[in-house]
């Protein structure tokens, strides 16, 4: 079995030496110390799905950390809240799913759940079978209209420039057979992105 200490080295880097890791696991980084400790372990464990373990969220957080210094300087409150609720809802942050990112916004750490990880909670909750994201391209036939008979259509270009981005949308099939869409303009992207606190950085940048 891998030791605590062991997993703390993997997660800061191969590179790091044990008395490096040591220190960190101790007086230095108390939110490391309680994040590793059995009984926060068996915290997160109670919350996530079956699909998850405390060891690989553990894991997963601690390159977070190394990755991002900042989130160790956030109050702690906000801190394990986030991590916590991340938990709760069995989302992964950062890496290569992208569910949710813990952010830094000064002393407070903010959960944001990313697009990918909206479409896993929704497809859990049992109430829809398939659920797509979908990009539109300037050069794209799209077209789309609302009312009684909402219907949308969306032929993308062939060519390697397709040019900018002009429309996103997302496709849901429901259990009882319905099909429900969601429709922004690049405008309307944009607008949202000036109001976040992650405006100019963070995943709504640079996914």
């Amino acid at each position: 079995m891998t030791s605590t200490l062991e997993q703390v080295k993997e997660s800061l880097g191969a590179k790091v030496p044990a008395a490096s890791v040591t220190k960190v696991m101790h007086s230095k980084n108390p939110v490391v110390d309680m994040l590793v400790s059995p009984k926060f372990k068996a915290q997160m464990q109670l919350a996530l799905p079956k699909t998850l373990t405390a060891e690989r969220l553990t894991r997963i957080f601690l390159t977070e950390f190394r990755k991002t210094p900042a989130l160790l300087n956030c109050d702690q409150k906000s801190l394990f809240g986030a991590i916590l609720q991340c938990t709760s809802l069995g989302l992964e942050s950062g890496g290569a799913l992208g569910h949710c990112y813990l952010l830094p916004y000064g002393r407070t750490c903010q959960l944001i759940i990313g697009y990918r990880g909206m479409i896993d909670l929704a497809r859990r909750s049992g109430q829809i079978i398939s659920l797509y994201a979908y990009v539109v391209h300037e050069k794209d036939e799209f077209s789309y209209k609302l009312g009684l008979y909402p219907d949308i259509e969306h032929v993308p270009s062939s060519e390697a420039d397709p040019g900018p981005v002009t429309h996103v949308y997302a496709v849901a099939k429901l259990k009882d057979g319905g099909v429900q869409f969601e429709v922004m303009s690049r405008a309307e992207i944009e607008a949202v992105r000036a109001r976040s606190k992650a405006g100019r950085s963070g995943p709504r940048v640079t996914d």
